[in-house]
């Protein structure tokens, strides 16, 4: 190869190095390849502040938008409401038939009367100086004796004391042809007792008003200031044994 050539063909080499780095300075310098993202250097400030407003409105459109929704959720709660209610209606209800299911005051024993039992006295030999008292229901309803029988021996002013030792738990009801009983101490044992008389009569009081006279044993009883009667008792033991 001739000299000539080789320094043509150098020349043509620096030259083409020398295009090449100038194309490469050109590119960098257009703002359209930077590293920013296109378009966002040509759009004017004043202009993005606007999606960011209208992004605000957007913002409190929803929030206006859910208040509906808290509505629904409301009227579901008076929904319950209005169930609460429908169980109060029930309750009124139970109350009312709760209160038809008590026992009606006409079923309930009405109170004896001298006109439908019969009173009886007998003298026992224990304990001493004892009286038993016998009350016969001898009509057709169960009724409730008096608490005690207020006996009232001959003349007497006043009806002698209740042992109160011997009070039941309740009134002594008697059914149709059943009876009650009651103890009567006539008088003291020791000839402690005062005032003391012989009688043959008795009358025994009911809360009706009416009154039972009852027949003594035959030469009638003494009594004297130790006369005490029991409350009436559903056994004969239990009038007998205080």
């Amino acid at each position: 190869m001739s000299a000539r050539t080789t320094r043509r063909t150098r020349l043509f080499a620096a030259t083409t190095v020398a295009l090449a780095a100038f194309a490469l300075t050109a590119c960098e310098g257009d703002g359209s390849d930077t590293g920013a993202p296109a378009g966002s250097s040509s759009v004017p400030a004043g202009e993005q502040a606007n999606p960011s407003t209208d992004g605000g409105d957007a913002t409190r459109s929803d929030s206006s938008g859910s208040d509906p929704s808290d509505s629904g959720v409301s009227d579901s709660g008076s929904s319950d409401s209005g169930s609460s209610d429908s169980g109060s209606s029930d309750s009124g209800s139970n109350t009312g038939a709760s209160g038809s299911g008590g026992q009606d005051d006409g079923d309930m024993p009405g109170k004896c009367s001298a006109s439908d039992v019969k009173i009886t006295a007998t003298k026992v030999s224990r304990p001493l100086n004892h009286l038993l008292l016998t009350a016969t229901n001898s009509g057709s309803k169960t009724c409730m004796l008096p608490p005690y029988p207020a006996a009232r021996f001959g003349e007497a002013q006043s009806v002698p004391p209740v042992a109160e030792a011997t009070k039941p738990q309740s009134l002594t009801g008697v059914e149709p042809g059943k009876s009650g009983y009651a103890g009567v101490v006539l008088s003291s044992g020791d000839g402690s007792g005062e005032n003391g008389y012989e009688t043959n009569t008795l009358t025994i009081p009911f809360e009706d008003g009416s009154i039972a006279t009852v027949a003594l044993p035959s030469g009638g009883v003494y009594v004297d200031t130790a006369l005490t009667v029991t409350y009436w008792q559903t056994s004969m033991d239990a009038a007998l044994g205080y």
